[in-house]
């Protein structure tokens, strides 16, 4: 699998002369990878744009990473295989980390169906820099909004490897919050998300 291996002992990291306590301190607040993971149409897209909203008005340094635009470029050779999908987090999460090292809230909006791939991406991460936010919500109730098509798509047999359909999901065992989207209305879970983090990130700061 392209990009599974380390980097070639003849590639050295080369360090900034701005670390992350000097980040913080300017911006107010630390960085972080924030990773919202559920079905396909579960609302993860809609509430990171939301929350990002909301997190900026209140001056946060923000950035959102979402899975269907990241595959119009960084992820385009990819298909959804098992083990494609497990370079495409790689991918996704390697760059939100870039992105969270240099201060900003990175919420990434991704399928992520794995367990051991998001908790990978933990483990590449400092303590308390990873958030897995569960977007729990019953696969009926995905497939009625289906609000791209796929799921009518998938059961016709139109498109494979579909989580949900025909391919698995692998629910977070301990995420840092769970949003129940078919419960309430994706402005409370997005201001729920955003106050979470808004209370997190500014006590990581200090």
């Amino acid at each position: 699998m392209a990009g599974s291996s380390g980097p070639s002992p003849n590639v050295v990291w080369q360090p900034g002369l701005l670390d992350e306590a000097t980040r913080q301190r300017r911006n107010g607040h630390r960085g972080a990878v924030v990773w919202l993971t559920g079905l396909p149409g579960s609302g993860k897209s809609t509430l990171a744009f939301s929350a990002e909203l909301q997190l900026h008005a209140q001056g946060f340094q923000t950035a959102v990473l979402d899975g269907d635009n990241l595959r119009h470029g960084l992820c385009a050779d990819l298909g959804f295989s098992l083990e494609d999908r497990r370079e495409n987090m790689r991918r996704v999460g390697e760059v939100a980390r870039l992105f969270a090292a240099q201060g900003s809230v990175v919420l990434v909006a991704l399928v992520s169906p794995l367990r051991a791939a998001r908790d990978l991406m933990r483990a590449r991460m400092p303590a308390g820099g990873f958030i897995e936010v569960h977007c729990d919500c019953p696969l009926t109730v995905c497939r009625q909004r289906d609000p791209k098509g796929l799921y009518a798509k998938a059961a016709q047999g139109l498109i494979s490897d579909f989580t949900g359909v025909s391919s698995p999901y692998e629910v977070p065992l301990a995420p840092e919050l769970v949003l129940h989207t078919a419960q309430e209305g994706h402005e409370a879970s997005a201001q729920r998300l955003a106050l979470f983090l808004l209370e997190r990130l500014r006590q990581g700061a200090q």
